[in-house]
């Protein structure tokens, strides 16, 4: 934009918008219409609600798509093929409003009475100063909105609170230039040399390095500084990487940097659709190693030969004398037969994966039990209005039926089916995204209409928050008198011991020596050692498999026959 208007007086939007268009739409399409036909190798749970998310990257709203879905790349269920997209979603936000602003003020400026070079000077502030307001503002937005949350996608997907990197990246180059440079870029370029312009360059990269292993996404830490840390390391990045190229003028850029830099964009759109999918056939290493050997060359078809044809130009890679209308001809045909099949499988993709389903019916089930409950509670109070002259702690311990009580979350609920067929005498109260609070809200709810059983099993814990461990300290405070406290330690197979569920299970663990009526159903441990049950899901849920729920009900069972060996609670 700057160079255009130094060189002629002007910016012109559409050409502008024209070359945005043929850089990011084509090679968008197409590795959209690749990786569909891929999707016939994994379950046809990864393709769910495909055409919303075709539509979502195509339409360039895929941040908003994922925000209004509730997902992320730490999806507890099925990852979004796309899911990626959402930056390019923000970037090309980012390009429709600074384009405009960019052509209005360019426009205003270009008829002052004023020297090109004044002209161009004052274009260059007024993109700085514009840049450095907006981005500001940006920033701020994240930060306020941060606050508070448990779930961040809506500050993260954002294009409102997480554009401010685009307009770093603004106001850098208001400050350099790459034809057209600045009085100040120049004098800086006197006071450094081609060794300490690498040192900085390889320093910036190791802090992203670092941010980037130690940034979580649940972390507010991440959005009240740790982005906006990434975006100006990236950004001085940028910039030692110009001056390099300025301080060595006899030095040519290595070719494979050359061929990097040139595919990058379309490996970019190929590495996470064909991750996701590799991850579910073979092991993550296999799965890296064959995302890098398809994207590959298939970025560089893209780049090299076929961007150039939609574009009607001759590719460059390809020596002048060659014949293109054939190419272009067999590449309109496969893209036909491409589109076909992408059509055909958007038609037939489900809405709902195998555990949405499942998880549907058994809320259904669930609803059942809830309204025996609400009978069961009539009941209870009509036994509890006969027995009021006992004392109050025989009463209460009177009043507690025997049986086994179920507070579980989304893997609870997607085996309550065969648990209310293979738990003697139980009663199962599960719901998808439960936490140990919600948890106990049920249990305080059943203590009070007296249909809590004797023994209380909780099996929550998948989706533990940091400060798990007090409200399981809370839930087993106010466990009244006369009950068994059966915990179920959660399983993820993706977790290490730094993730939030894998310090609730080891402080579970400690509990029965504090407590003589706690007991452990270990369902991390002997989850472990079945992992054939969570092939091809995402390593918390078992998907309805029947070795899964076998497994599960036997984790709750051995729970159950060692409380039978410990006191009620006193």
């Amino acid at each position: 934009m700057i160079d255009e208007f130094a060189a002629h007086g002007h910016f012109k939007l559409l050409a502008f918008y024209r070359r945005r268009f043929y850089r990011i739409v084509p090679p968008l399409i197409l590795s959209i219409l690749v990786v569909i036909p891929l999707t016939y190798l994994v379950n046809k749970d990864y393709i769910t609600n495909l055409g919303r998310q075709v539509a979502a990257a195509a339409g360039f709203v895929t941040n908003y798509f994922e925000i209004l879905t509730g997902g992320n790349y730490e999806s507890k269920f099925i990852p979004h093929l796309f899911v990626h997209t959402w930056s390019l979603a923000v970037e090309m936000h980012f390009y429709l409003v600074w384009g405009l602003l960019v052509a209005l003020f360019s426009s205003i400026i270009s008829r002052m009475n004023y020297t090109a070079t004044r002209k161009s000077r004052i274009l260059r502030w007024v993109i700085g100063t514009l840049s450095l307001i907006l981005a500001g503002e940006s920033f701020l937005a994240m930060m306020s909105s941060s606050a508070g949350l448990t779930d961040f996608s809506a500050v993260y997907f954002s294009s409102l609170t997480h554009i401010f990197p685009f307009f770093i990246g603004a106001v850098l180059a208001s400050l350099t230039g790459i034809s057209s440079t600045t009085a100040a870029f120049e004098r800086l370029m006197h006071h450094v040399n081609a060794k300490s312009v690498t040192c900085g360059l390889l320093l910036s990269f190791v802090a992203l390095g670092w941010l980037g292993l130690h940034l979580q996404f649940a972390a507010r830490i991440t959005y009240t500084g740790g982005i906006l840390a990434a975006s100006l390391l990236a950004a001085t990045a940028i910039l030692l990487a110009r001056m390099l190229h300025t301080v060595t003028p006899g030095v040519q850029e290595p070719r494979w940097a050359t061929f990097i830099a040139a595919i990058s964009y379309s490996m970019y759109l190929y590495h996470w659709p064909l991750f996701v999918i590799f991850s579910h056939l073979v092991s993550v290493s296999q799965a890296v190693a064959l995302t890098l050997i398809l994207s590959i060359p298939l970025s560089a078809l893209s780049y090299y030969v076929l961007e150039p044809l939609i574009a009607g130009k001759h590719p460059r890679i390809l020596k002048p004398d060659f014949n293109v209308s054939r190419l272009s001809y067999a590449t309109a045909i496969t893209g036909g037969i491409l589109l076909l099949l992408a059509g055909h499988t958007i038609a037939h993709a489900p809405r709902l994966t195998g555990l949405e389903r499942q998880l549907w019916v058994s809320d259904l089930y669930q609803s059942t039990d809830k309204m025996d409950t609400a009978k069961q509670v009539i009941m209870a109070a009509a036994a509890a209005a006969a027995k009021a002259a006992a004392k109050q702690h025989q009463k209460l311990a009177a009043m507690i039926p025997s049986g086994v009580s179920i507070i579980g979350d989304s893997v609870t609920l997607g085996a309550r089916d065969y648990l209310s067929k293979h738990i003697a005498n139980s009663t199962t109260d599960a719901e998808g995204e439960r936490t140990m609070d919600l948890a106990y809200q049920v249990m305080m709810t059943a203590q009070k209409n007296k249909v809590l059983r004797q023994n209380v099993v909780i099996c929550i814990g998948t989706n533990a928050l940091d400060n798990t461990d007090q409200q399981l300290e809370n839930l087993i405070r106010d466990l009244a008198p006369g009950h068994h406290l059966i915990l179920m330690t959660p399983y993820d197979q993706r977790a290490d011991p730094s993730w939030n569920s894998s310090k609730l299970a080891v402080f579970e663990r400690t509990l029965p020596a504090k407590y003589n009526f706690i007991t452990i159903a270990d369902w991390q441990q002997l989850a472990a050692k079945h992992p054939e049950v969570f092939k091809g899901t995402d390593g918390v849920h078992f998907a309805g498999r029947l070795s899964g729920n076998i497994i599960y009900a036997q984790a709750i069972n051995d729970g159950l026959n060692a409380a039978r060996q410990t006191a009620l609670k006193k």
